[in-house]
């Protein structure tokens, strides 16, 4: 019996379900592992992944080479391998399965359902294809048995994460493949994702030794769509922008079908302030997306991706100040199932949004839903949220409490997680925020500052374009907090973090209003007050941000006036 979403349950004994599959059995097969040509995933029905796929154009441009006499077979592999690049779990599924359809023995597609299987956290079924892929691999040349072994250590590595020398070895063993197969290009890709923390990796977090094996990939392989996709991950997370920029471009264009391509570009035009152009291609993505539902027939939470989209899309409407678009998105990702703790994690965006527009009543229902989570990590974030809304209301017994139980599930959030699971160091500085804020409010002003100046460059660390968004917001937050206490040295500090954070949102240059106002500095306050006018210049004509800045100018003009009296 195999547990679904929403309750439901699909009964399918082993020999239905490969018989749906259309993969036969091999006798070694059915004698050792019942289920070694079947697939028990964590959150997609098998009977999606099984279904028959077509091959269609705009996907990607993988050109590797397997050992089968069907062209067919070999069509549907390099589809499978677009869409694995791609993080299209489901479609890649579809295609790998779709090649064994037409060659039952290649083995490579077994590597590639595999790798895919990981990719929905079914690490027992990407254990199995890797064996069955072994079984198959005498019929495969030795390059292929190569890469198939270097599959099972990597998967032996990440059943073991927090031991490196496993890790090193995997690392040890591609780069010997490397010497034998030089021009392997999917093994240079391999490579690069080795180089992210835990043996894991797929590109998502990588760093600068990751960029040297994509950018060779890409002087052996010009214009590799995969290349170019693994490098905008590592220049993010080196905070190349510039560079993530133009592989970013390069993606989308080549995988123009793909969904996340169109997002991952989205993600840096948001980044050098070309949020009107990231709101096009976030929304071209959510098209994508959606007429793909319509068409194959699949509920949208079946798709990690979804929400992910939806969440940076509503963040870009909010950084326009545009709050009913972005509220709007928010709770329509917020009614989604949450099929990872990943997505569940970041459903924290509409608690964060309401927190941040100062609806208590409804920032409290918000946090509730999260502190009733799944997974850890939404409970620890979600009473953190609670926490800060009650001190906001004046409640700091209550805020106490709400930190006690922040801090008991945090507890329970590991510090070594595989993929992008959340781990501790993305939840820890939510707690530490709210302790700031009671140390602030407690009156112990020099503690709660130096924490709070920790937290922002903790937040500010943390990779991903969520997190880049999501502090940006806290950023905002701290610095309402630090003005609300009169804590102007806290105020300074946290306008300039977010400056250097993202110059081009219209918040940033609120908070340096602010300070200037403090300060009396009458030329650097309607410098700022202009700023922030222009880049909220399409925003919804009743928030209150604007109403502040209104107020900011006029005490801008009084400094003026006043300053010209004195002379």
């Amino acid at each position: 019996m195999i547990t679904l979403l929403r309750g439901h349950q699909l009964a399918l004994s082993v020999l239905a379900l490969c018989a749906v599959l259309a993969v036969p059995l091999s006798a070694s097969a059915q004698d050792d592992d019942p289920h070694a040509a079947c697939t028990t995933v964590t959150w997609v029905p098998p009977e999606i992944l099984s279904r028959p796929v077509p091959l269609r154009e705009g996907t990607g441009n993988a050109q590797d080479v397997v050992t089968t006499r069907s062209a067919e077979a070999r069509a549907f592999y390099l589809q499978g391998l677009n869409y694995l690049h791609g993080y299209v779990w489901i479609e890649a599924m579809r295609s790998f399965r779709q090649a064994l359809r037409h060659d039952p023995g290649l083995a490579m597609a077994w590597w590639g359902l595999s790798r895919t299987q990981s990719g929905l956290d079914d690490h027992e079924s990407a254990v199995r294809s890797a064996k069955r892929a072994e079984e198959l691999a005498e019929n495969a040349t030795p390059r292929e048995r190569r890469r198939i072994a270097l599959r099972l250590m990597q998967l032996d590595a990440i059943a073991n994460l927090a031991d490196q020398a496993k890790l090193s070895a995997y690392k040890q063993a591609i780069d010997k493949a490397i010497v034998a197969d030089v021009d392997d290009i999917e093994l240079w890709l391999i490579r690069g994702n080795a180089e992210e923390p835990t043996a894991a990796g797929r590109g998502q977090r990588g760093g600068v030794a990751s960029t040297a094996f994509y950018q060779e990939a890409l002087r052996r392989s010009p214009d590799n769509a995969a290349a170019h996709h693994y490098l905008i991950h590592s220049y993010e997370t080196i905070n190349r922008i510039d560079a993530a920029l133009v592989h970013g471009e390069k993606y989308a264009g080549l995988s123009s079908a793909i969904p996340h391509a169109h997002h991952m570009w989205a993600h840096d035009l948001r980044r050098v302030g070309r949020i009107d152009d990231a709101i096009a291609a976030f929304k071209r993505t959510d098209d994508l997306e959606n007429a793909y539902y319509e068409a194959e027939g699949i509920a949208p939470e079946m798709d990690w991706h979804h929400v992910h989209n939806l969440d940076l899309l509503a963040t870009s409407y909010q950084h326009k100040g545009q709050m009913k678009q972005a509220e709007a998105l928010l709770r329509k990702a917020a009614s989604l199932p949450s099929v990872t703790n990943y997505l569940e994690f970041n459903q924290k965006a509409l608690a964060m949004f309401l927190f941040g527009r100062e609806r208590w009543k409804d920032a409290l229902v918000a946090t509730d839903k999260l502190t009733k989570g799944k997974y850890a990590p939404t409970r620890v974030v979600g009473y953190a949220l609670a926490g800060h809304v009650q001190l906001a209301r004046g409640r700091r017994d209550a805020a106490a409490q709400a930190l006690a139980a922040a801090e008991r599930e945090l507890a329970e959030v590991p510090t070594i997680t595989a993929g992008i699971a959340v781990n501790r160091n993305a939840v820890q500085p939510y707690v530490d925020m709210l302790r700031g804020d009671l140390l602030l409010r407690d009156g112990e002003t020099e503690k709660g500052r130096e924490l709070l100046k920790a937290v922002q460059v903790q937040l500010r660390a943390l990779p991903g374009p969520d997190a880049w968004s999501q502090a940006l917001f806290r950023l905002e937050a701290i610095a309402r907090i630090a003005r609300e206490v009169g804590d102007w040295e806290l105020a300074e500090f946290t306008a300039k973090q977010m400056m250097e954070h993202d110059a081009a949102f219209g918040g940033s240059h609120l908070a340096r209003a602010a300070v200037a106002q403090h300060r009396g500095d009458a030329g650097e306050l309607k410098s700022a007050v202009t700023s922030a006018r222009q880049y909220w210049k399409d925003a919804d004509a009743n928030i209150s941000e604007l109403a502040a800045l209104k107020k900011m100018e006029s005490a801008g003009q009084r400094l003026s006036a006043s300053a010209n009296a004195d002379r």
